[in-house]
């Protein structure tokens, strides 16, 4: 099932940065621009940045996660992951 089908993040497929999101590095992380929608959305954290980056590197948003970030903060990474999703800044592979 996918997110479109059913509106849920699943992190246990893969995922990617959208074809139609540029990225543009801050200080803060990252401005993600979205040139179908014209949506503007900020990745607040530099790790945040890199793990969205890293998502078409592994075979699973799960795996990219695990591979990027510190074991106790993986579940906020992950809905932050699902409202990317939500956004349409990342999608599936």
């Amino acid at each position: 099932m996918t997110l479109a089908t059913t509106g849920v993040f699943d992190a246990s497929l893969p995922w990617k940065l959208h074809g139609q999101v540029s990225l543009r590095d801050e200080e803060f992380g990252a401005l993600a621009y979205h040139h179908g929608t014209r949506r503007l959305v900020f990745l607040k954290s530099r790790e945040l940045t890199v793990l969205v980056q890293s998502l078409d590197e592994h075979e699973s948003a799960e795996q990219a996660i695990s591979a990027t970030i510190a074991s106790p903060q993986r579940a906020r990474y992950e809905q932050a992951l699902a409202s990317l999703a939500k956004a349409e800044i990342i999608c599936e592979r």
